[in-house]
């Protein structure tokens, strides 16, 4: 007989009504479930358009490269103002406004190849002419000169790390137009309001690098940190400055928080020369009387690391110790009695608390030290960000900071690097206390934002989401 035929099983049950109905509901699943995967990938794809709001503690009452005096400041500076190389992450030299370089056997003579196609904010195109003329009024001690599209660097004694110093701010590339200074960044000044501390960037659709995501980035200047937080809070900023000592705070709110390595310096720097031996000998007592530990655990929250040298240990890679001052440690007592005069930053009341803590330990040893608000103090307490991530960079401009003798490099060996530092705190004129951490809290829709290590911000890629993750 026939063989019975088997039956495939259906995947409806129940009435064909009801199989129609449940198919219709799977198709009806599979768009929406579609739809959303295709909403979710554009919201995390970048895209145009939007206003970046920020604030800062820095102020000035002009935007220039040699205004910056914070990290945040400079930070913004290089979004309108651009050098002819770049430091990466790594503080490795990268191409920017020249593609490429050469130096010759001794290295004092350098060679930058402009890029092509690259003009100011105004129009005028960039070449070597204009770039070397620029940066012949930034190092008049340079011998600096165009030869075709290259732009030609002489200087009278050996400088290995030329190409990593032509990335400080201060070497931007840049001209006048009726007073006014222009860049070639990504970004141009649309206004600076010097009485209301308010600047106004607009992006730059003719950049060389293509056009930067967001439309404009407005900057609240001269905010204490109070005022930032307050003014994230409110839903008026979406990016602002973090202090040290506020950075475990900052991170328990509703905020992105991204800190950078200990960077910033805190040092006492004498504003003279010791005049002898036995002021030498005073200066050291000082030195070894601070206790930097708890500075840093009880004063900044432990956002920093204590240190007896200039460049912090992940730069340099190596570290100077103070014997610390703390809690049963021997401690000298100075030579004989003697009266020095403090200065810190009188708009900073952290700061004051930590001259207060430093007068303490001084007292401890025979030395006294009385707080004044004068330029012409005897110490002054200061803070200086990291001023380049090249080591022999940072070492050179701390150094022109502070007013001392430039440091000398036999080679690009850490060994050459050490003894020039040790050179340098050989003077007595700067005790370094500790590397301090920067900080910047986010509104959670800022998308493509780092914070680099020295604590620069990278905004090449930054865009405005509509969606918070």
């Amino acid at each position: 007989g026939a063989c019975p035929v088997a039956k495939a099983p259906s995947r409806f049950t129940g009435t064909p009504a009801q199989a129609i109905m449940k198919l219709c509901n799977s198709i009806l699943i599979a768009a929406a479930s579609l739809a959303c995967a295709v909403s979710a990938n554009a919201a995390s794809r970048p895209h145009y358009g939007g206003a970046l709001r920020i604030a800062v503690h820095g102020s000035t009452q002009t935007f220039d490269p040699t205004a910056s005096d914070s990290a945040g400041l400079r930070s913004l500076t290089q979004m309108v103002f651009e050098t002819l190389v770049k430091l990466d992450d790594r503080g490795r030299v990268q191409p920017l406004l020249a593609t490429s370089w050469q130096v010759e056997p001794g290295n004092q003579r350098w060679r930058f190849q402009i890029r092509n196609g690259v003009i100011f904010s105004d129009g005028i195109p960039v070449d070597a002419n204009v770039a070397a003329a620029s940066l012949r009024l930034a190092n008049p001690e340079w011998k600096v000169f165009a030869l075709g599209d290259l732009v030609m660097v002489e200087t009278s004694s050996p400088v290995p790390n030329l190409a990593a110093e032509l990335a400080l701010p201060r070497n931007s590339i840049t001209r006048r137009n009726q007073g006014t200074l222009v860049g070639t960044g990504p970004f141009t000044v649309a206004q600076l309001d010097a009485a209301k501390q308010h600047l106004t960037l607009q992006a730059n659709d003719q950049y060389w690098g293509g056009r930067p995501f967001i439309d404009s980035i407005e900057v609240d200047l001269g905010k204490n940190g109070r005022d930032q937080i307050m003014l994230m809070d409110l839903g008026k900023i979406d990016l602002v400055e973090i202090a040290p000592e506020e950075i475990r705070r900052a991170a328990a709110g509703n905020r992105v928080v991204k800190a950078s390595q200990p960077a910033e310096l805190l040092a006492l720097a004498f504003t003279r020369n010791a005049q002898s031996d036995d002021e030498v000998h005073l200066r050291n007592s000082l030195a070894m009387s601070i206790d930097s530990a708890a500075l840093n655990n009880v004063v900044f929250q432990a956002a920093g690391e204590p240190s007896g040298a200039v460049l912090p240990n992940w730069l340099s890679g190596y570290g100077f110790v103070y014997p610390s001052g703390g809690a049963g440690a021997t401690r000298p007592r100075a030579p004989h009695p003697v009266t020095w005069t403090l200065s810190c930053d009188s708009t900073d009341p952290v700061a004051r608390i930590a001259a207060d803590r430093i007068l303490l330990n001084a007292k401890d040893v025979g030395i006294n030290l009385q707080i004044v608000n004068s330029d012409a103090a005897d110490i002054r307490l200061v803070k200086l960000a990291l001023p380049s991530a090249d080591s022999e960079t940072a070492l050179s401009e701390l150094a022109r900071d502070f007013q001392l003798a430039a440091p000398a490099f036999t080679n690009s060996t850490v060994s050459s690097l050490y003894s020039a530092e040790s050179t340098l705190l050989q003077a007595h004129r700067l005790v370094p206390l500790i590397h301090l951490r920067s900080a910047v809290a986010l509104r959670t829709n800022i998308r493509g934002f780092k914070l680099l290590p020295d604590g620069s911000w990278q905004t090449d890629n930054v865009w405005l989401s509509s969606e918070t993750p």
